[in-house]
């Protein structure tokens, strides 16, 4: 489908001056022109300008950045124009409707002693997804630790998780790169499923089955004892 440069303002939230300055920077290719002064866009330069958006607003990148991407694209699943915002939007698991907080806001709303909240993001235990964004999700995990104190148990098994979740990370990094190294035009979707069915069934079946196949052992070792 083609569009006038209008339809892509229109669709996109960007204004037309920032479009074709994109297109001198080489972020996008350059328009069809039917004739002097007439052009026309298509689908890929609408996707390449909401992925432009996303990664200058959500991962602060700049333009040399997103070039670099993108010319090399064929190493990287993060140029992948519809595919790197859902993902990250489901890793970071925030509803659209999910209020956000400052940390001074979020404080006064939660009751939340501050040198409390430093300690728990210093121990990274608290992991919001901006430097002052907090929402419900990190008021869930301080009232858990608040549990643990409460009944007078240290919250170790919180900190063991974190070390543990961050090894975890770093092997999933990892598949991504090896990934990433066996990519070309005709196995990418396949690629990316790959990396979505172990990021989001695989690792579910596989924690909850072993934590099942733990309790399973240690319960029938318990009934073996009476």
């Amino acid at each position: 489908m083609e569009y006038k440069i209008s339809e892509v303002v229109k669709r996109t939230q960007i204004p037309k001056s920032t479009i074709l300055y994109y297109i001198r920077e080489g972020l996008l290719p350059e328009a069809k022109k039917l004739k002097s002064n007439v052009h026309r866009y298509s689908n890929e330069h609408i996707e390449l300008l909401e992925y432009i958006k996303y990664m200058k607003q959500e991962m602060g990148s700049s333009n040399e950045q997103i070039k670099t991407i993108l010319q090399n694209k064929n190493q990287s699943l993060s140029s992948s124009f519809s595919r790197i915002a859902p993902l990250m939007q489901t890793l970071g698991n925030i509803s659209k409707d999910t209020k956000h907080y400052t940390k001074k806001a979020f404080i006064k709303e939660y009751k939340i002693d501050a040198l409390f909240l430093d300690e728990l993001l210093n121990d990274d235990i608290l992991m919001p997804l901006g430097d002052d964004d907090f929402t419900q999700k990190e008021a869930f995990v301080v009232n858990l630790v608040k549990k643990f104190q409460e009944i007078g148990v240290d919250y170790t098994i919180l900190k063991k998780y974190v070390h543990h979740a961050k090894i975890l990370a770093e092997l999933e990094y990892k598949m991504q790169k090896e990934l990433c190294a066996m990519r070309d035009d005709q196995n990418f979707s396949t690629l990316w499923k790959i990396m979505f069915e172990t990021l989001f069934n695989a690792k579910e079946y596989i924690f909850n089955r072993a934590t099942h196949k733990v309790m399973h052992s240690a319960l029938k070792e318990e009934i073996l004892k009476k």
